[in-house]
């Protein structure tokens, strides 16, 4: 039987990639660091709390990032880096609990009920994660401790950057009380808008308004749901165990392109990133799909199962190129964006049917070769011969 209260702790590193390109090059502490895509058509992954003082943030435009923070150090991501990272952030949370469920790559759950008697309570277990960080990865994280997971995830945000908040058993209801009720999950733009119609602004009169009334604006399933968080209600459990859903690479191109020869060279190269990092991790992938974005920011994805998983970049990217074949261009029909994406995720060593009459897996164990190759000389250390137009076009 589940003990209750429970203890969880949300984890949240911040500014994660920023912090990460901050540790790995001295000279970019203290100064306002973007990383994002191309700086006239790319979008903010992550700022710097130097550059969110000027009104930098996720999601935005790099364009006018960069209006509003001319100054700011624009560094492209490191996916394969940031999941690295990533990977012994989670193993220093396993250290804390078995039950760990990671949301992303830089925040996860735990629940470290019944910890207490080895490692104390939640905030002290917080404080030694906090200082685990700091000490074998340079980094800093805020967490939020709290009888749920909801809870606990608003304190992490609260308390950021480099902070701890904790929300005692009982006491749940009184801290999201004086929140704006874009703070309960489910809330987008327009449910807000239907909320504040009703005249509710705040989480405490979420919590309050007659059932009846919170129907009437938002429908009796999502009425249901919001005044149950609004009272601090959240039962679901950690779940640990989760393994990648998804392994993915794209790019917003620098010009809007239906050129189909300029495409599929940059679906073979997102194919090998892709690639490489399912090797990384000792994983393959049986599900291959492309996502495309319109000039018209029109999204459209397509996917394809595979008869075998795979590691195979050369897989990948044929599947991913026969995909394309399928995608509409011509006219104004250009793309701003392009990216493949491997799922049906399996580990490398789960068993799977081998027919006779299959070839051995040629290209993964090339693509391991390259792998080792890049680890000691560099990431670009070899590349496609496919790729060096590109290379050339970009000097």
């Amino acid at each position: 039987m589940e003990a209750w209260p429970r203890t969880v702790l949300h984890v949240d590193m911040d500014a994660f990639y920023a912090a990460v390109e901050q540790r790995d090059d001295p000279s970019l502490r203290g100064r306002p660091v973007i990383v994002g895509g191309s700086r006239q058509r790319g979008v903010v992954l992550t700022a710097s709390y130097e550059a969110r003082p000027f009104g930098v943030h996720s999601a935005m435009p790099m364009a006018r990032a960069l209006r509003l923070c001319p100054q700011a150090i624009v560094i492209r991501p490191r996916m394969g880096h940031y999941a690295d990272v990533s990977a012994r952030i989670m193993a220093i949370l396993r250290r804390f609990s078995p039950l760990v469920e990671p949301l992303s790559l830089d925040e996860a759950f735990l629940d470290v009920s019944g910890e207490e008697r080895l490692l104390g309570g939640g905030p002290s277990i917080a404080r030694k994660i906090k200082q685990t960080l700091r000490d074998e990865l340079a980094l800093t994280a805020s967490v939020g401790v709290a009888p749920s997971k909801y809870v606990a995830k608003v304190a992490s945000d609260l308390s950021k950057p480099d902070g701890l908040m904790v929300v005692e058993a009982g006491q749940e209801a009184a801290f999201l009380a004086p929140l704006p009720i874009g703070r309960l999950y489910g809330v987008g733009r327009k449910t807000e808008e239907l909320l504040r119609r009703a005249g509710l602004d705040t989480v405490a009169q979420v919590a309050a308004c007659p059932p009846a009334t919170l129907r009437r604006a938002v429908g009796a399933r999502l009425a249901e749901h919001l005044q149950s968080l609004a009272r601090g209600d959240d039962p679901r459990a950690v779940v640990a165990g989760r393994e990648a859903v998804t392994v993915g690479s794209e790019e917003t191109l620098e010009a809007d392109s239906a050129d189909r020869v300029l495409l599929e060279a940059r679906i073979l190269d997102h194919s090998d990133r892709v690639a490489a990092r399912l090797r990384q991790h000792g994983y393959r992938a049986r599900v291959v799909v492309l996502k495309v974005k319109y000039a018209d920011f029109t999204l459209r994805t397509r996917r394809v199962t595979l008869p075998q998983a795979t590691a195979d970049g050369q897989v990948l990217a044929a599947t991913a190129r026969s995909l394309l074949a399928r995608v509409e261009l011509g006219g104004r029909l250009k793309l701003r964006l392009i990216g493949v994406a491997a799922a049906g995720i399996e580990l490398a060593d789960a068993p799977h049917q081998l027919s006779l009459l299959d070839p051995p897996p040629r290209g993964e164990v090339l693509g391991q070769t390259l792998d080792a190759i890049s680890d000691r000389f560099g990431a670009g250390a070899l590349r496609r011969a496919t790729h060096l137009e590109d290379d050339d076009e970009r000097e």
